[in-house]
């Protein structure tokens, strides 16, 4: 068998500041997956370091993206009948907009494959969520996603393991050598799984705040330029947004009560922080798959919103997945309920200041509702519902947040948490939502 390239000489040159070749790319990753010696796992660690350190070029991280890409099936999606359209999160708390966004733009004729994640950590999982729902199953054979994308005009299932396999296993690599946090790495691991689902127009929405992966505006945007860059060098129409998550996203956190809130959600005309984050996305998902103005797009969306088509798509993408189609006409009736649940009251009068997303997660997951490792099993009953926002003005014991836990021990510990971090004071701002459009 041929060696090929030196793995020492191709770390030294990232070490130093070099830049490495498609070519090179593709051997070192594949040589890695294969297990036989020529690239051993310390010396790709090593290599993810030298580039974390170093930084990677824009062309290195097309490079990167196309060799994920090549390493396992890609799915074809030119027989169906519309636009094609793909929408990702970089996480953050409280953030149902897939379940809102893709049954959106179904109602107005484009197709959504969307191939979700579980939740890890303080972050919630769109799979976890929609199984909360009775019946409903998201581990499909391509066969049955494509059929319900044809019929229904959207489907969200989980990733199968033939769908760049190149991506999880550097991922699981990153994750415990601290070399996950590159500009490089990250887009291409995004973006390959976009790639990778083959939808002819991606919409990102990058977060940053105390809740996200990005802490500042200027890494988030820098993340969302690589990635629409990314994908408009592989031929695909791709628009991103900035949103902000230093407070959660919805008023719902925990995966049937999130559930929940998409359907009250779309049962209303759109209105507040969640509402304003799908509506921006969808509209700019339908602008560039049909090349009209996303003013006319976006009204085009609350229309279809409004009239209660959106909820009708959603309905039945949930009944061909297996789900209990009545979750879109009852919802806190039909999906799983905790046994115990308490509010946290106001302390005083005042302004809700500080509802601080990544603690407000972390309480949620400490309830049952995440996990902290991959296997761990999630309660879909349980979490916390916001009964305000920031710059919400209170009364003294005016309800500041609702748990849902599953023993009094577990309801009382997350009262007392959420007591110190919903920071009621003299004055408040409204949060922030979408900062920025690229």
């Amino acid at each position: 068998m041929a060696r090929g390239p030196n793995p020492v000489e191709l770390i030294e040159r990232k070490r130093d500041g070099g830049a490495l070749e498609l070519d090179e790319y593709r051997w070192f990753v594949t040589a890695y997956l294969a297990g036989d010696g020529r690239v051993q796992e310390g010396q790709m660690a090593a290599f993810l370091m030298a580039g974390l350190l170093r930084g990677f070029s824009r062309a290195e991280a097309l490079s990167l993206t196309t060799v994920l890409l090549e390493s396992g099936d890609q799915l074809d999606l030119s027989g169906l009948r519309g636009p094609t359209v793909d929408k990702h999160s970089t996480g953050g708390v409280g953030d149902g907009t897939t379940l809102v966004v893709a049954p959106v733009l179904a109602a107005a004729g484009a197709q959504v494959v969307k191939l979700s994640g579980r939740g890890l950590g303080h972050t919630g999982g769109t799979l976890d969520k929609l199984e909360s729902i009775p019946g409903l199953t998201v581990s499909l054979p391509q066969e049955r996603i494509m059929a319900i994308a044809e019929d229904v005009g959207c489907v969200v299932a989980a990733q199968t393991a033939d769908l760049v396999p190149a991506d999880k296993a550097l991922y699981g690599l990153r994750d415990v050598t601290g070399t996950v946090p590159s500009d490089a790495l990250v887009a291409s691991s995004v973006m390959s799984k976009k790639l990778a689902s083959g939808a002819g127009t991606i919409v990102l929405d990058v977060k940053v705040g105390d809740g996200a992966f990005m802490q500042t505006l200027e890494a988030a945007r820098g993340l969302a330029d690589l990635c629409t860059q990314i994908g408009a060098d592989a031929g695909r129409r791709t628009r991103a947004i900035v949103s902000s998550m230093d407070t959660p996203l919805g008023r719902g956190i925990g995966n049937a009560l999130e559930v929940a809130e998409v359907v009250e959600t779309l049962q209303v005309p759109p209105s507040g922080r969640f509402a304003d984050v799908c509506l921006t996305l969808a509209s700019l998902a339908l602008s560039e798959a049909t090349g009209s103005d996303v003013d006319d797009a976006r009204a085009t969306v609350t229309r279809l919103w409004e009239d209660g088509s959106a909820l009708a798509s959603l309905q039945a993408m949930i009944a061909a997945q297996g789900g209990d189609p009545a979750v879109c006409e009852r919802p806190r009736e039909v999906l799983p309920a905790a046994p115990v649940v308490v509010d946290v009251p106001a302390p005083g009068e005042g302004c809700v200041s500080r509802i601080p997303a990544r603690a407000i997660g972390l309480v949620s997951m400490g309830l049952g509702a995440g996990r902290q490792h991959s296997g761990d099993e999630v309660d879909p009953a349980v979490g916390v519902d916001l009964l305000v926002g920031e710059g919400d003005d209170v009364e003294p014991g005016q309800p500041l947040a609702r748990v849902h836990a599953r023993t009094d021990a577990d309801a009382d510990a997350a009262v007392a948490r959420l007591g110190e971090l919903i920071v009621v004071g003299p004055e408040g701002q409204p949060a922030p939502t979408v900062l920025e459009v690229i």
